[in-house]
Parts: C-alpha cells; structure tokens; sequence
C-alpha cells in the first residue's frame, strides 16, 4: 500500500467514509473532519509512519505543515518520511 493509500485510509476512517469517497482535492472541511478529528488523523499518521508532524493544533494557520487539501497532507507526509530515511 502506498503513503497516498494509508494516508487517504486514515482520512477516510476519521471521517467515517470510504476511501473511494476521498479525492486529493478534498479539504478535511469537505469531509467533515472537525479540529478534533484532525488532531486524531495526525496522531494516526504519525503513528503509521513513525514520523513526528510539525503540526500546531491550537493554531494550524501557524503551522508549516499544510493541511489544505488531501493532496497536500501527503505531499508533507512524503517529505517527512524522506527527511527521516
């Protein structure tokens, strides 16, 4: 399974859908992934991945990571999991 397959499996599951029903385009609002949920999906990446997401959950508009869009989640993912190997 590839980054983009977990990843969207982890998205999916916090938002109680299929993976078929996350497109890359899709917001985490598109969802219906309140801030609680996020918090949730990145402890969960963090744990799939064994990487630790420079995310601020108080204030994500801080933050370095993007969360605009599935796309860009993963985009960071990938980036995180390539600075660690």
């Amino acid at each position: 399974m590839s980054i983009q397959d977990k990843v969207i499996a982890i998205i999916a599951e916090q938002a109680v859908l299929e993976p078929s029903d996350v497109s890359l385009e899709s917001t985490l609002e598109d969802l219906g992934i309140d801030s609680l949920g996020l918090v949730e999906s990145i402890f969960a990446i963090e744990e799939e991945f064994d990487i630790s997401v420079p995310f601020n959950a108080n204030d994500p508009g801080e933050s370095d990571f993007d969360i605009a869009n599935v796309a860009a989640i993963i985009a960071g993912i990938e980036k995180l999991i390539a600075e660690k190997g």
